[in-house]
């Protein structure tokens, strides 16, 4: 055999065999964490979205531009459109009941979560604003934004119950099917939470935030919305109750007034179990009236409008703004994005003073910072969050680490 013929096989060989060591050796890197776990549970942990990177889209961008071209030759047409509630500006009856049921379990959890924070420390980074619950506060490297420590450790401060429970807002809309509001509106009109904007529109009344309420439907011709009711009937009419400058007088939500209620409540445990069956009532309820009512979020940053369409404010500094002028990439929005779950690591052993640690945090699962809270005051956990807690996982020790393949 010629010389540069058992070069080219030996070659062949050994490029085999570092392609067969490489396989080895991503595959148990891959399953190295589930080494010690008993379940089939396992689910990846929430990841952080890129500033440059956009939300995914509930509906599919096929089907987007279907509909937009089917509403297109719509309005080529001069024909009336049948609209059912609430796109006609009705109220979906069997929602009602539903509004009103979140609106009281989003009061009961600001009760329970406001109670709960004051046994159990909250920390916040003040650089990249990352929670931890529970003392100590772990020694995780990720604090990786510009004005972070070289060592990427996070610098605690105390935190609250908004770093729990972060508030969402949204424009208030006294006609949902009316305007969007303009950018030199955005200091003319109340922003209040998204959740509480979604139950006015979903039949909740608040006297503070009136809302229109038809007593007839709203046509649909050509494309456009024809409302053939007066547009303030005598019952409607403002009057000196309603401020037209509400933004610079905000009175004080019943919403906020949960402290006095919990008063008599000494039981940490029943106060979190109370919490945590409010947290899922809430995120169950919000769910089923948004099958109904329109939320638009936008694509790349946090701000939510709940109604047919978005806002017309040009106050969006995401990723280039410049070239949509401030405005916001508008779309459907989820769950998250009206209440969103600020994701935490979990700890598994409260009775430990050790914080986690930087080496092992392959092992460690995370849980909502609301659930987290709750679990930590003994509350049950749901079966839901098994994939991302990971609690079939045995977190080792740093020694036992190195037999870990």
């Amino acid at each position: 055999m010629p010389v540069y013929m058992s070069k080219f096989l030996s070659a062949a060989v050994l490029s085999r065999q570092n392609c067969t060591a490489t396989s080895v050796f991503l595959s148990r890197w891959k399953h190295a964490h589930c080494l010690f776990s008993t379940g089939s549970n396992y689910a990846d942990l929430p990841m952080k979205r890129k500033k440059s990177e956009r939300k995914p889209w509930v509906t599919s961008i096929s089907e987007l531009k279907r509909r937009a071209r089917q509403e297109r030759k719509e309005k080529q047409m001069v024909h009336e459109k049948i609209l059912r509630p609430p796109e006609n500006g009705l109220l979906v009856k069997e929602l009602i009941p539903v509004a009103h049921e979140v609106y009281a379990a989003r009061s009961e959890l600001l009760a329970c979560v406001s109670r709960v924070v004051r046994r159990i420390a909250v920390y916040v980074c003040s650089i990249c604003s990352e929670v931890h619950i529970g003392y100590p506060p772990h020694k995780i490297q990720t604090c990786n934004v510009a004005g972070s420590l070289t060592s990427k450790e996070h610098s605690w401060k105390k935190g609250d119950l908004e770093h729990v429970l972060p508030v969402v807002e949204s424009f208030h809309l006294y006609d949902r099917l009316g305007r969007a509001v303009s950018h030199n509106e955005r200091l003319h009109v109340d922003r209040v939470p998204a959740i509480v904007e979604l139950c006015v529109q979903a039949g909740f009344d608040i006297p503070e935030y009136p809302t229109r309420r038809r007593a007839f439907p709203a046509y649909c011709i050509a494309g456009r919305i024809i409302d053939f009711e007066r547009r303030f009937p005598k019952i409607d009419a403002p009057d000196k109750d309603i401020s037209t400058f509400g933004f610079w007088h905000k009175q004080e939500k019943s919403s906020e007034n949960f402290s006095s209620n919990d008063s008599h409540n000494d039981d940490i445990e029943e106060t979190a179990a109370r919490g945590m069956d409010a947290w899922e009532r809430l995120r169950s309820g919000a769910s089923k009236l948004m099958q109904k009512y329109a939320v638009q979020t936008c694509g790349y940053c946090p701000d939510v409008q709940v109604g047919p369409k978005g806002h017309r404010v040009r106050n969006c500094q995401a990723y280039k703004h410049q070239m949509r002028d401030g405005q916001h990439a508008w779309q459907e929005a989820t769950v998250d994005d009206l209440i969103p779950p600020v994701y935490v690591w979990h700890v598994q052993d409260l009775d430990s003073d050790r914080p986690l640690l930087n080496d092992l945090k392959m092992y460690y699962g995370m849980l909502p910072a609301v659930v987290e809270l709750f679990a930590q005051a003994g509350a049950h956990v749901s079966d839901d969050y098994a994939g991302v807690i990971r609690e079939d996982v045995t977190v080792p020790r740093l020694d036992e680490e190195m037999f870990v393949v």
